[in-house]
């Protein structure tokens, strides 16, 4: 009685090929959906966002550094952050993590 039920637990089933093909491409669209979408979108975003500062921003560097950018030269992808009083430090544009002149938790307007 067991060897009858071992056999049939081993024999493959008609069609489960296409059922693994199917769990494959399903496993493939909640990996793309949930994981690489995602990822792609915040990556465009902070793209764009370092692609629009301009000098008076205030930003925070992912060092953690404060100051306002001074000027920006679009060539060599810098800018200068004036840290504080006279003293200014040329970064990169890829340094900067958050901009302070919009606000970080703007509550809705209520009505």
């Amino acid at each position: 009685m067991n060897l009858l039920v071992l056999l049939q637990s081993t024999a493959s089933a008609p069609g489960s090929g296409f059922s693994t093909i199917i769990m494959m491409v399903l496993m493939f669209g909640v990996f793309y959906f949930f994981l690489i979408r995602p990822q792609s979108k915040k990556a465009k975003e902070a793209q764009n966002y370092i692609d629009t500062l301009k000098a008076g921003d205030r930003i925070i560097t992912n060092s953690g550094i404060h100051g306002k950018i001074v000027s920006v030269n679009d060539e060599d992808k810098t800018f200068m952050v004036q840290v504080d009083g006279p003293t200014r430090l040329k970064m990169e544009k890829s340094a900067v993590n958050t901009d302070l002149s919009k606000p970080l938790n703007a509550a809705p307007a209520q009505s």
